[in-house]
């Protein structure tokens, strides 16, 4: 397994999306051509399916170090009430691009801290949305919490408005490695919270845990874990550390490099990890995601409806996703837009009727085989590959696969590849093989963590 790390221990994309940000084309993209994308997809899938909508709530009041989201510090909730006035103002904006009232499918509130904000103010910008909607028949409504500030009220406001799924994000129980994130964050504020979304009927509830932060060892990452099967929630998200401390903003430079895993602990952090979660009963589902059989991330799974976007792995799919808020990204499954990157851009574009795009990159016939692809491997660990019809250029895509099936990672059978089960762990390497975009023009710097 060592030699394996070493070889295959490379940046990588997580690939929420294909082509990925850094490969965006810009110049192929304007504002016009996203609306007339986002009218297209609309028309297309309203009427059956619905569409997805995620908020990016970005205000929190305290910088975590580990952290590479889009975000704003600040300890002034004044900023709520202005902030959530722009995002329906932006809402609007889109709905003035469809001739028929939206179906909601799925929604997401995500962060930023989603519970910085008070549930009166939740409930006033999601009610803002749903008079303008129409709601699918089994929605999936769902939000970040922090544990150590979201109330009951939260809970209990967002349940009433047709949540119920709720990720709490926990990342590692021991106080060296929670000073050195910025994340001081008792386990009985992650009890409160996960037992009063049981009560109140949540059916989804998530927590969120990060191997591979600064001064982890197996020994504390295995206390995480048995803590968390004390509260035993529906479903896990046990994810790499990404660091990235050359991103702008993130405030990953709070500890020294030398402070992280190796490689090698790294690995064995989510090995082991992962052999306790599945002795404990969780099944593995994609990359980096675990479940209990009851969920419905599993189902889905087994049900081959698995989907993976901007917002991770989620159990059902829209064709057309929404992102409104300060650097929300949107993918209408023919093109992805981001929306500018500070809230001060955000409020004036919005405030000056425009939508807030600031850069995308509309997928042309080659983009959408191949994203085909790398979302069968990232959902479903398997896809069907004919090179000399679809990517001709892609000829030595089969090296690399049969190399990595000497290698255990994938079973090739004809046409036919499969990740094994000791291949999962190394799922961002074999979608690499598929990824044009980077292959013709590899980074000359660092742009992706590592994928191990």
């Amino acid at each position: 397994m060592n030699s394996l790390i070493d070889k295959y221990n490379i940046p990588g994309p997580r690939y929420t999306s294909y082509p990925t940000v850094p490969y965006w084309d810009e110049t192929t993209f304007s504002p016009e051509k996203w609306k007339n994308s986002v009218i297209r997809s609309f028309h297309e899938t309203n009427a059956a399916e619905g569409i997805s909508i995620y908020i990016h709530l970005p205000f929190c009041e305290a910088l975590c170090t580990f952290c590479a989201c889009h975000k704003r510090i600040t300890k002034q909730h004044s900023v709520e009430i202005p902030y959530l006035e722009s995002v329906l103002k932006e809402w609007k904006l889109y709905l003035g691009l469809f001739n028929e009232k939206p179906k909601l499918k799925e929604l997401h509130l995500g962060g930023g801290t989603p519970t910085f904000f008070s549930p009166e103010n939740l409930k006033t910008l999601l009610e803002g949305i749903f008079t303008t909607v129409d709601i699918a028949e089994h929605p999936e409504f769902s939000f970040e919490g922090h544990p150590n500030n979201t109330t009951r009220e939260h809970l209990q406001t967002l349940y009433d408005l047709g949540f119920r799924r709720v990720s709490f994000g926990v990342q590692d129980y021991d106080p060296k490695v929670q000073k050195a994130i910025n994340r001081i964050q008792p386990f009985e504020n992650v009890k409160n919270v996960t037992e009063w979304a049981k009560e109140i009927g949540y059916r989804g509830i998530s927590h969120d845990l990060v191997f591979g932060l600064p001064h982890q060892t197996w020994e504390a990452m295995e206390h995480t874990i048995r803590k968390t099967m004390e509260l035993k929630p529906d479903r896990l998200a046990f994810y790499s550390y990404a660091h990235v401390p050359w991103v702008k903003g993130v405030g990953q430079r709070g500890f020294d490099e030398n402070d992280l895993p190796s490689g090698e602990e790294k690995r064995r952090l989510y090995e082991d990890g992962k052999k306790l979660l599945q002795d404990l009963g969780y099944i593995e589902v994609g990359m980096d995601h675990f479940s209990l059989e009851h969920d419905d991330l599993y189902q889905s799974l087994i049900h081959k409806k698995l989907h993976r976007n901007f917002m991770g792995y989620t159990s059902s799919n829209t064709q057309l996703m929404v992102g409104l808020g300060m650097s929300a990204i949107s993918d209408s499954w023919y093109a992805f837009a981001q929306n500018v990157k500070t809230v001060e851009d955000y409020q004036k574009t919005v405030e000056e009727g425009e939508i807030p795009v600031v850069k995308g990159h509309v997928l042309n016939e080659e983009d959408l085989m191949v994203r085909r692809h790398i979302l069968n491997l990232m959902c479903q660990l398997e896809t069907t590959f004919t090179p000399q019809n679809s990517f001709p250029e892609l000829e030595n895509a089969l090296d690399m696969l049969q190399e990595m099936e000497n290698d255990g990672l994938v079973e090739i059978n004809g046409h036919e590849i499969k990740i094994t089960e000791g291949g999962r762990a190394f799922t961002r390497n074999v979608a690499m093989v598929f990824d044009l975009r980077m292959m013709r023009n590899k980074p000359e710097t660092r742009i992706f963590s590592m994928t191990i």
